[in-house]
Protein backbone atom coordinates (compact mmCIF):
# COMPACT_ATOMS: atom_id res chain seq x y z
CA UNK A 1 0.00 0.00 0.00
CA UNK A 2 1.45 3.26 -0.93
CA UNK A 3 0.58 6.37 1.56
CA UNK A 4 1.18 9.55 0.21
CA UNK A 5 0.87 12.83 3.14
CA UNK A 6 -0.06 15.84 1.53
CA UNK A 7 0.45 18.86 3.74
CA UNK A 8 -1.82 21.94 2.89
CA UNK A 9 -0.34 25.89 4.31
CA UNK A 10 -2.86 28.56 5.92
CA UNK A 11 -2.87 30.32 2.33
CA UNK A 12 -3.45 26.89 0.10
CA UNK A 13 -6.97 26.84 2.45
CA UNK A 14 -7.58 30.89 2.58
CA UNK A 15 -10.39 31.16 0.34
CA UNK A 16 -12.58 28.93 -2.56
CA UNK A 17 -10.47 29.46 -5.36
CA UNK A 18 -7.21 27.76 -3.51
CA UNK A 19 -9.22 25.57 -1.75
CA UNK A 20 -10.04 24.34 -5.24
CA UNK A 21 -6.90 23.72 -6.33
CA UNK A 22 -6.21 21.54 -2.93
CA UNK A 23 -9.38 19.67 -3.66
CA UNK A 24 -7.78 19.18 -7.87
CA UNK A 25 -4.26 17.85 -5.87
CA UNK A 26 -5.97 15.65 -3.72
CA UNK A 27 -8.52 14.36 -6.50
CA UNK A 28 -5.23 13.67 -8.66
CA UNK A 29 -3.32 11.62 -6.30
CA UNK A 30 -6.50 9.89 -5.09
CA UNK A 31 -6.54 8.68 -8.62
CA UNK A 32 -3.40 7.64 -8.75
CA UNK A 33 -4.14 4.99 -6.12
CA UNK A 34 -2.56 6.65 -3.13
CA UNK A 35 -3.69 5.67 0.25
CA UNK A 36 -4.00 9.57 1.33
CA UNK A 37 -3.21 11.03 4.80
CA UNK A 38 -4.19 15.22 4.19
CA UNK A 39 -2.59 17.64 7.20
CA UNK A 40 -3.81 20.88 7.36
CA UNK A 41 -3.15 24.29 8.88
CA UNK A 42 -5.33 27.13 9.69
CA UNK A 43 -7.09 28.98 7.23
CA UNK A 44 -4.97 32.20 5.87
CA UNK A 45 -3.04 34.77 7.89
CA UNK A 46 -3.07 37.41 10.30
CA UNK A 47 -5.95 39.44 10.40
CA UNK A 48 -8.07 36.70 8.57
CA UNK A 49 -10.29 35.27 10.82
CA UNK A 50 -9.54 31.42 11.45
CA UNK A 51 -5.85 32.13 11.12
CA UNK A 52 -3.93 31.46 13.83
CA UNK A 53 -2.39 34.97 14.64
CA UNK A 54 -5.84 36.09 14.91
CA UNK A 55 -6.99 33.75 17.69
CA UNK A 56 -3.77 35.06 19.48
CA UNK A 57 -4.58 38.51 18.80
CA UNK A 58 -8.21 37.76 19.72
CA UNK A 59 -6.96 36.93 23.16
CA UNK A 60 -4.75 39.89 23.76
CA UNK A 61 -7.84 42.17 22.73
CA UNK A 62 -9.42 40.43 25.93
CA UNK A 63 -7.90 40.20 28.76
CA UNK A 64 -3.93 38.77 27.46
CA UNK A 65 -4.60 36.30 30.53
CA UNK A 66 -5.21 32.79 29.18
CA UNK A 67 -3.00 29.98 30.08
CA UNK A 68 -0.84 28.01 28.11
CA UNK A 69 -3.27 25.36 28.33
CA UNK A 70 -6.32 27.00 27.49
CA UNK A 71 -4.29 28.85 24.73
CA UNK A 72 -3.95 25.58 23.02
CA UNK A 73 -7.35 24.85 23.19
CA UNK A 74 -7.98 28.17 21.11
CA UNK A 75 -5.30 27.55 18.80
CA UNK A 76 -6.48 23.79 18.10
CA UNK A 77 -9.57 25.68 16.61
CA UNK A 78 -8.32 26.99 13.57
CA UNK A 79 -6.82 23.94 11.87
CA UNK A 80 -10.38 21.77 13.12
CA UNK A 81 -12.54 24.56 11.34
CA UNK A 82 -9.94 23.86 8.00
CA UNK A 83 -10.15 20.31 8.30
CA UNK A 84 -14.16 20.11 8.45
CA UNK A 85 -14.67 22.68 5.72
CA UNK A 86 -12.12 20.28 3.60
CA UNK A 87 -13.97 17.28 4.33
CA UNK A 88 -17.34 18.54 3.27
CA UNK A 89 -15.91 19.84 -0.25
CA UNK A 90 -13.94 16.19 -0.59
CA UNK A 91 -17.14 15.03 0.33
CA UNK A 92 -19.29 16.65 -2.48
CA UNK A 93 -16.53 15.59 -4.69
CA UNK A 94 -17.78 12.11 -4.21
CA UNK A 95 -13.90 11.64 -2.32
CA UNK A 96 -15.15 10.29 0.81
CA UNK A 97 -12.85 11.64 3.65
CA UNK A 98 -13.24 11.77 8.04
CA UNK A 99 -11.37 14.06 10.29
CA UNK A 100 -9.24 13.30 12.86
CA UNK A 101 -8.17 15.59 15.24
CA UNK A 102 -4.33 15.19 16.10
CA UNK A 103 -5.06 13.51 19.77
CA UNK A 104 -7.61 11.10 18.00
CA UNK A 105 -4.94 10.32 15.22
CA UNK A 106 -2.77 9.10 17.79
CA UNK A 107 -0.28 12.19 17.85
CA UNK A 108 1.15 11.69 22.08
CA UNK A 109 3.31 14.86 22.86
CA UNK A 110 5.21 16.00 26.02
CA UNK A 111 3.09 18.38 28.64
CA UNK A 112 4.52 21.74 27.43
CA UNK A 113 2.27 23.58 26.09
CA UNK A 114 2.50 26.27 22.97
CA UNK A 115 5.30 24.63 22.25
CA UNK A 116 5.19 20.80 22.95
CA UNK A 117 7.39 17.99 21.12
CA UNK A 118 5.84 14.70 19.40
CA UNK A 119 7.21 11.76 21.59
CA UNK A 120 5.45 8.83 19.89
CA UNK A 121 2.32 8.37 17.28
CA UNK A 122 0.17 6.10 17.01
CA UNK A 123 -1.52 5.23 13.50
CA UNK A 124 -3.78 2.68 14.23
CA UNK A 125 -6.75 4.50 13.24
CA UNK A 126 -5.32 6.29 10.95
CA UNK A 127 -4.44 2.70 9.00
CA UNK A 128 -7.91 1.71 9.71
CA UNK A 129 -9.32 4.34 7.44
CA UNK A 130 -7.29 4.21 4.86
CA UNK A 131 -8.13 0.56 4.83
CA UNK A 132 -11.59 1.58 4.14
CA UNK A 133 -10.43 3.54 0.77
CA UNK A 134 -11.09 7.06 3.00
CA UNK A 135 -8.91 10.04 2.86
CA UNK A 136 -7.66 10.93 6.41
CA UNK A 137 -8.25 14.67 7.25
CA UNK A 138 -5.40 15.46 10.50
CA UNK A 139 -5.59 18.66 12.38
CA UNK A 140 -1.71 19.72 11.38
CA UNK A 141 0.12 21.57 14.81
CA UNK A 142 -1.82 19.43 17.47
CA UNK A 143 -1.59 16.58 19.56
CA UNK A 144 -2.12 15.15 22.92
CA UNK A 145 -0.17 14.82 26.23
CA UNK A 146 -0.50 12.06 28.76
CA UNK A 147 -3.23 13.13 30.96
CA UNK A 148 -5.13 13.87 27.35
CA UNK A 149 -5.41 17.68 27.04
CA UNK A 150 -4.51 18.99 23.70
CA UNK A 151 -0.99 20.36 23.15
CA UNK A 152 0.07 22.55 20.14
CA UNK A 153 3.37 22.35 18.45
CA UNK A 154 4.91 25.82 17.78
CA UNK A 155 5.72 27.18 14.59
CA UNK A 156 5.76 25.43 11.81
CA UNK A 157 3.92 22.93 13.75
CA UNK A 158 1.65 21.37 10.73
CA UNK A 159 5.11 20.58 9.02
CA UNK A 160 5.96 18.70 11.57
CA UNK A 161 2.89 16.71 12.10
CA UNK A 162 3.24 15.80 8.29
CA UNK A 163 6.12 14.36 8.40
CA UNK A 164 6.24 12.95 12.25
CA UNK A 165 3.29 11.36 10.88
CA UNK A 166 4.16 9.99 7.76
CA UNK A 167 7.60 8.51 9.40
CA UNK A 168 4.72 6.42 11.77
CA UNK A 169 3.20 5.43 8.31
CA UNK A 170 6.02 4.40 6.65
CA UNK A 171 4.86 6.52 3.31
CA UNK A 172 6.65 6.81 0.12
CA UNK A 173 6.24 11.11 -0.18
CA UNK A 174 5.00 13.99 1.39
CA UNK A 175 4.07 16.82 -0.71
CA UNK A 176 4.22 20.27 1.43
CA UNK A 177 1.80 22.68 -0.60
CA UNK A 178 2.28 26.27 -0.61
CA UNK A 179 2.21 29.43 -2.00
CA UNK A 180 5.63 29.37 -4.37
CA UNK A 181 6.91 27.26 -6.71
CA UNK A 182 9.19 24.77 -4.34
CA UNK A 183 12.44 26.07 -3.00
CA UNK A 184 14.31 28.99 -4.63
CA UNK A 185 17.88 30.14 -4.30
CA UNK A 186 17.02 33.35 -2.70
CA UNK A 187 14.17 35.24 -1.64
CA UNK A 188 12.64 36.60 -4.51
CA UNK A 189 11.19 39.83 -2.99
CA UNK A 190 14.85 40.46 -2.67
CA UNK A 191 16.75 38.91 -5.54
CA UNK A 192 14.49 39.60 -8.86
CA UNK A 193 16.20 36.53 -10.64
CA UNK A 194 16.52 34.04 -8.30
CA UNK A 195 15.35 30.40 -9.06
CA UNK A 196 13.51 27.77 -8.63
CA UNK A 197 15.66 24.59 -7.09
CA UNK A 198 14.79 20.95 -8.64
CA UNK A 199 16.53 18.97 -6.00
CA UNK A 200 17.99 19.88 -2.58
CA UNK A 201 19.49 17.52 0.63
CA UNK A 202 17.78 17.74 3.59
CA UNK A 203 20.87 19.15 5.40
CA UNK A 204 21.01 21.97 2.47
CA UNK A 205 17.08 22.78 3.01
CA UNK A 206 17.85 22.60 6.81
CA UNK A 207 20.38 25.08 6.50
CA UNK A 208 18.44 27.22 4.50
CA UNK A 209 15.70 27.00 6.62
CA UNK A 210 17.48 27.54 10.05
CA UNK A 211 19.14 30.62 8.09
CA UNK A 212 16.23 32.33 6.88
CA UNK A 213 14.10 30.67 4.34
CA UNK A 214 10.62 30.25 5.32
CA UNK A 215 9.26 27.27 2.79
CA UNK A 216 9.95 24.21 5.56
CA UNK A 217 10.53 23.96 9.29
CA UNK A 218 13.52 22.82 9.86
CA UNK A 219 12.08 20.45 12.83
CA UNK A 220 10.24 18.72 10.12
CA UNK A 221 12.93 17.71 7.56
CA UNK A 222 15.05 16.35 10.53
CA UNK A 223 12.59 14.23 11.09
CA UNK A 224 11.91 13.03 7.08
CA UNK A 225 15.73 12.98 7.20
CA UNK A 226 16.08 10.13 9.78
CA UNK A 227 13.42 8.24 8.54
CA UNK A 228 14.49 8.85 5.11
CA UNK A 229 11.29 9.91 3.46
CA UNK A 230 11.46 12.77 0.47
CA UNK A 231 9.76 15.46 0.39
CA UNK A 232 8.43 17.75 -2.19
CA UNK A 233 7.63 21.13 -1.45
CA UNK A 234 5.07 22.39 -4.20
CA UNK A 235 2.66 25.49 -5.19
CA UNK A 236 -0.97 24.63 -4.67
CA UNK A 237 -1.56 26.15 -7.67
CA UNK A 238 0.31 24.39 -10.11
CA UNK A 239 0.91 20.87 -11.43
CA UNK A 240 5.00 21.27 -11.54
CA UNK A 241 6.41 18.98 -9.20
CA UNK A 242 8.47 22.10 -7.53
CA UNK A 243 11.64 20.67 -5.04
CA UNK A 244 12.41 17.30 -4.41
CA UNK A 245 13.94 17.02 -0.93
CA UNK A 246 16.20 14.03 -0.32
CA UNK A 247 19.39 12.08 1.04
CA UNK A 248 22.81 12.96 -0.24
CA UNK A 249 23.18 9.58 -1.78
CA UNK A 250 20.12 9.99 -4.05
CA UNK A 251 21.25 13.79 -5.13
CA UNK A 252 24.78 11.84 -5.77
CA UNK A 253 23.58 9.15 -7.94
CA UNK A 254 22.12 12.50 -10.01
CA UNK A 255 25.50 14.08 -10.00
CA UNK A 256 23.08 17.24 -8.09
CA UNK A 257 25.93 18.12 -5.08
CA UNK A 258 28.73 17.50 -7.32
CA UNK A 259 27.96 19.85 -10.26
CA UNK A 260 26.30 22.67 -7.70
CA UNK A 261 29.11 24.16 -5.46
CA UNK A 262 26.64 26.76 -3.51
CA UNK A 263 22.30 26.04 -3.35
CA UNK A 264 21.40 28.98 -2.26
CA UNK A 265 21.38 32.43 -0.04
CA UNK A 266 19.46 33.21 2.62
CA UNK A 267 19.74 36.07 5.76
CA UNK A 268 18.50 36.18 9.10
CA UNK A 269 17.67 39.96 10.40
CA UNK A 270 17.58 42.05 13.30
CA UNK A 271 20.63 40.64 14.51
CA UNK A 272 22.89 42.47 17.15
CA UNK A 273 26.73 41.64 17.45
CA UNK A 274 28.49 42.14 21.42
CA UNK A 275 32.63 42.15 21.62
CA UNK A 276 33.93 41.80 24.82
CA UNK A 277 37.97 42.09 24.87
CA UNK A 278 39.54 39.84 27.12
CA UNK A 279 42.10 42.13 29.76
CA UNK A 280 46.05 40.49 30.40
CA UNK A 281 45.30 37.20 31.77
CA UNK A 282 42.17 37.23 32.45
CA UNK A 283 41.28 33.65 30.95
CA UNK A 284 37.98 33.31 32.45
CA UNK A 285 35.95 35.63 30.62
CA UNK A 286 34.52 33.28 28.33
CA UNK A 287 33.32 31.30 30.78
CA UNK A 288 31.42 33.90 32.73
CA UNK A 289 30.25 35.65 29.34
CA UNK A 290 28.53 32.89 28.16
CA UNK A 291 27.21 31.09 31.83
CA UNK A 292 25.55 34.38 32.15
CA UNK A 293 23.77 34.27 28.92
CA UNK A 294 23.14 30.37 29.91
CA UNK A 295 21.21 32.18 33.15
CA UNK A 296 19.36 34.50 31.36
CA UNK A 297 18.20 32.29 28.41
CA UNK A 298 19.47 34.62 25.61
CA UNK A 299 20.22 32.44 22.60
CA UNK A 300 23.63 33.29 21.08
CA UNK A 301 25.01 32.62 17.82
CA UNK A 302 27.64 33.48 14.82
CA UNK A 303 30.35 32.57 18.29
CA UNK A 304 34.09 33.78 17.71
CA UNK A 305 35.96 32.68 21.00
CA UNK A 306 40.16 33.38 21.20
CA UNK A 307 42.48 34.51 23.58
CA UNK A 308 41.96 38.24 23.21
CA UNK A 309 38.26 37.92 24.25
CA UNK A 310 35.05 37.04 22.73
CA UNK A 311 32.44 38.16 19.93
CA UNK A 312 28.91 36.85 19.26
CA UNK A 313 25.45 37.78 17.97
CA UNK A 314 22.05 37.73 19.82
CA UNK A 315 18.44 38.60 18.54
CA UNK A 316 18.15 42.63 18.54
CA UNK A 317 15.24 42.19 21.26
CA UNK A 318 17.24 40.65 24.09
CA UNK A 319 20.25 43.15 23.19
CA UNK A 320 19.48 45.09 26.13
CA UNK A 321 19.14 42.60 28.59
CA UNK A 322 22.18 41.26 27.40
CA UNK A 323 24.07 44.26 27.72
CA UNK A 324 23.03 44.66 31.13
CA UNK A 325 23.92 41.21 32.35
CA UNK A 326 27.39 41.86 30.91
CA UNK A 327 27.53 45.05 32.79
CA UNK A 328 26.48 43.56 35.83
CA UNK A 329 29.87 41.16 35.59
CA UNK A 330 31.02 44.35 35.30
CA UNK A 331 32.33 43.88 31.61
CA UNK A 332 32.45 47.05 29.28
CA UNK A 333 31.25 45.28 26.04
CA UNK A 334 31.24 46.96 22.16
CA UNK A 335 27.98 46.39 20.38
CA UNK A 336 26.08 47.36 17.47
CA UNK A 337 22.28 46.62 16.59
CA UNK A 338 20.45 46.21 13.15
CA UNK A 339 22.61 43.98 11.85
CA UNK A 340 22.18 40.88 9.58
CA UNK A 341 23.31 37.16 9.30
CA UNK A 342 23.54 36.22 5.67
CA UNK A 343 24.07 32.84 4.47
CA UNK A 344 25.70 30.83 1.52
CA UNK A 345 25.01 27.28 1.39
CA UNK A 346 25.55 24.67 -0.38
CA UNK A 347 26.69 20.61 0.01
CA UNK A 348 29.70 21.50 -2.36
CA UNK A 349 31.31 23.69 -0.35
CA UNK A 350 33.08 21.04 1.90
CA UNK A 351 36.59 21.18 0.98
CA UNK A 352 36.98 23.42 -2.25
CA UNK A 353 39.21 26.40 -2.08
CA UNK A 354 38.31 29.56 -3.02
CA UNK A 355 34.68 29.79 -1.55
CA UNK A 356 35.51 32.72 1.15
CA UNK A 357 37.83 34.15 -1.37
CA UNK A 358 34.74 34.82 -3.93
CA UNK A 359 32.66 35.48 -0.68
CA UNK A 360 34.48 38.13 0.18
CA UNK A 361 35.31 39.32 -3.41
CA UNK A 362 31.70 39.58 -4.11
CA UNK A 363 31.09 42.08 -0.72
CA UNK A 364 34.00 43.85 -1.22
CA UNK A 365 33.17 44.86 -4.72
CA UNK A 366 29.70 46.18 -3.87
CA UNK A 367 31.69 48.26 -0.98
CA UNK A 368 29.76 45.93 1.88
CA UNK A 369 31.84 45.31 5.47
CA UNK A 370 31.35 42.20 6.94
CA UNK A 371 31.64 42.26 10.40
CA UNK A 372 32.07 38.83 11.87
CA UNK A 373 31.69 35.35 9.92
CA UNK A 374 31.84 31.72 10.59
CA UNK A 375 31.73 28.23 8.60
CA UNK A 376 30.01 24.68 8.97
CA UNK A 377 30.83 22.15 6.16
CA UNK A 378 27.73 22.94 4.57
CA UNK A 379 27.51 26.89 5.26
CA UNK A 380 29.20 30.13 5.42
CA UNK A 381 28.18 32.61 7.77
CA UNK A 382 28.43 36.91 7.30
CA UNK A 383 27.95 39.10 9.91
CA UNK A 384 26.76 43.07 7.86
CA UNK A 385 24.82 45.75 8.59
CA UNK A 386 21.42 45.69 8.19
CA UNK A 387 21.04 48.46 5.78
CA UNK A 388 23.45 46.62 2.82
CA UNK A 389 21.29 42.91 3.23
CA UNK A 390 19.79 43.41 0.21
CA UNK A 391 23.20 44.50 -1.65
CA UNK A 392 24.84 41.38 -0.34
CA UNK A 393 22.34 39.04 -1.11
CA UNK A 394 22.42 39.87 -4.70
CA UNK A 395 25.58 40.74 -5.24
CA UNK A 396 26.56 36.55 -3.80
CA UNK A 397 23.45 35.39 -5.62
CA UNK A 398 25.10 36.98 -8.97
CA UNK A 399 28.93 35.94 -7.73
CA UNK A 400 27.71 32.06 -7.69
CA UNK A 401 25.68 32.34 -10.71
CA UNK A 402 22.57 31.12 -9.08
CA UNK A 403 20.62 33.33 -11.83
CA UNK A 404 21.59 31.16 -14.46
Amino acid sequence: MSILVQKFGGTSLSNEFARSHVIDHIKSAYEQNYKLVVIVSAMGRRGEPYATDTLIELIKNNGDQLPPKETDLLLGCGEIISASVLCSLLNQASISSEVLTGSQAGVLTTNQHNKALIKSIQPNRIMQLLDQNKVVIITGYQGCNETGDLTTLGRGGSDTSATAIASALNAEMVDIFTDVEGILTADPRIVEDAKPLKKVSYIEICNMAQYGAKVVHPRAVEIAMHSNIPIRVRSTFSKDEGTLVTNNEALQEQSVVHDRLVTGITHVPNVSQIHITASQGQYDLQLKVFKAMAQQQISVDLINVTPSGVMYTVHDHEIKKAISTLHDLEYDPFYQSNCAKVSVIGGGINGVPGVMAKIVEALTEADIQILQSADSNTTIWVLVHANHVNKALKALHKKFNLHK
